[in-house]
């Protein structure tokens, strides 16, 4: 496990991604999303955790997966790491975006009652693209800084588009942000280092091209400096031990 920059949480190099737990609309992916059912679900659950991932990443605009993560880890509570989102939500076939101060709270307290607990872990705002309009104008980040205040959140950021987003949100007193970076994309490498370097956490979106890329290229995600965890949704366990090896060898070829 890793440090998540000064949260205090400690995070696996991987995290596993959700998406897939309850969405299978409106997916950029090469292959139609099948919605596994639970049993599915919890094998793919006990495998990461056997892998050593402890990191699951979900959101309200991930249609079911919030609800169906409350019920598969009744009772593993305090094993997992649970980052959730506020802001997008998908609602036939379409996602609408409210960063309002009153909807934030709304969503964080629905997220509680969804995933069945009395804390979130980190919670992000999911852009629709407007980084800076919704850190200077709505005051999402402050409606979560508050909410953290008040024992409900551990941790608060920004899931951007934009570097200048980002490097906003990490001025703006963000514990954790999530950037793109994968071998095609790497124009936030100057943000990532500058954010861990602030004490900031560092998640990773898209670093296998939304399913385009291969197991192998998280070894150039995973060595770039200030990258936390990569997150990767995958509802395949032979996919996501694929993934966890790729990472552990590059972590000890670098040893």
């Amino acid at each position: 496990m890793v440090p998540l920059g000064r949260t205090g949480l400690h995070i696996s190099p991987l995290s596993l991604g959700t998406v897939k737990f309850g969405r299978d609309q409106g997916v950029k992916y090469p292959q139609p999303v099948q919605i596994p059912d639970d049993d599915t679900a919890n094998a793919l659950l006990r495998v990461a955790a056997s892998l050593g991932i402890n990191c699951l990443d979900t959101a309200p605009a991930y249609g079911s997966s919030e609800e169906r993560l409350g019920a598969l880890l009744a009772g593993q509570r305090e094993q997992w790491v649970l980052c959730t989102k506020v802001g997008e939500e998908f609602e036939n076939g379409q996602s609408r975006y409210d960063f309002s101060p009153e909807h934030t709270r709304f969503s964080v307290e629905r997220s509680l009652t969804r995933l069945r607990t009395d804390i979130l872990d980190i919670v992000l705002i999911h852009s629709d693209g407007q980084d800076t309009e919704i850190l200077q104008r709505h005051g999402t980040l402050e409606t979560l800084q508050t909410l953290k205040k008040e024992g409900k959140i551990r941790a608060v950021g920004l899931s951007h588009k934009s570097v200048s987003g980002g490097q906003l949100a990490v001025h703006q007193g963000a514990d954790v942000i999530m950037a793109t970076l994968n071998t095609t994309h790497t124009t936030e490498l100057g943000l990532i280092a500058a954010a861990s370097e602030a004490g900031c956490g560092v998640l990773i979106k898209k670093a296998l091209l939304s399913g385009h890329g291969r197991p192998e290229d998280l070894a150039f995600v995973a060595e770039q400096p200030g990258v936390t965890s990569i997150v990767v949704g995958t509802t395949n366990t032979a996919h996501l031990k694929q993934n966890a090896y790729a990472l552990m060898n590059a972590s000890e070829s670098r040893l």
